[in-house]
C-alpha cells in the first residue's frame, strides 16, 4: 500500500531568509564580510545601529551590542547560536579562502579544510571579527 503525503504535512517554511547577529563592533564585522567574503552592504540603520549585508543568497543583519557586559557564547552554558555555515563554490575555493583567512590576525582558524565526518563534503571552522564562529563548506562536485 502506497503511503500518500497529506498536503498539510509539507514544511511551512522555505529556508533561511536572514540571520540576525549581535556583535561588539558592527562596522568591523561588516567590513570583514564585505572585504574578505565579498558580501555587499544592502542597508543600514545608523540610529539602531545595524548594518545589513548579503552574498546574494542570505542576508546577515548585524546589530551593535549596547552593553559593556559582553559574554562570549559558550556551547555548554549558553542558549543561542553555536555557529553558522556558509557554502563556497568548491574545494579549491575553500582552500583559497583558508589561505587568505589564515593570514589575518583578526581571524582565528579552529581547523583547516578537512572531510566532514568521512563524507565527500569538506569544511573548515574559524572565528571572525565580531566573535562569530563560522563554518565554511564545499559540497562534492557533480561528476
Amino acid at each position: 500500500m502506497k503511503q500518500e503525503t497529506a498536503p498539510d504535512s509539507a514544511p511551512i517554511t522555505r529556508g533561511l531568509h536572514h540571520l540576525g547577529l549581535t556583535v561588539p563592533d558592527v562596522r568591523e564585522t561588516a567590513s570583514f564580510l564585505i572585504e574578505q567574503l565579498k558580501f555587499r552592504k544592502v542597508g543600514e540603520k545608523t540610529d539602531y545601529p545595524a548594518i545589513f549585508v548579503s552574498d546574494g543568497r542570505i542576508m546577515l543583519t548585524l546589530w551593535q551590542v549596547t552593553t559593556e557586559q559582553i559574554h562570549p557564547f559558550d556551547r555548554h552554558g549558553s542558549i543561542g547560536l553555536h555557529h553558522f555555515a556558509l557554502q563556497v563554490e568548491n574545494r579549491a575555493a575553500l582552500e583559497q579562502l583558508y589561505q587568505r583567512l589564515a593570514k589575518l590576525e583578526a581571524v582565528e582558524i579552529e581547523f583547516a579544510p578537512e572531510p566532514l565526518s568521512g563524507t565527500a563534503i569538506h569544511h573548515m571552522m574559524c572565528h571572525i571579527p565580531g566573535g562569530l564562529r563560522v563554518e565554511f563548506l564545499a559540497l562534492p562536485e557533480a561528476a
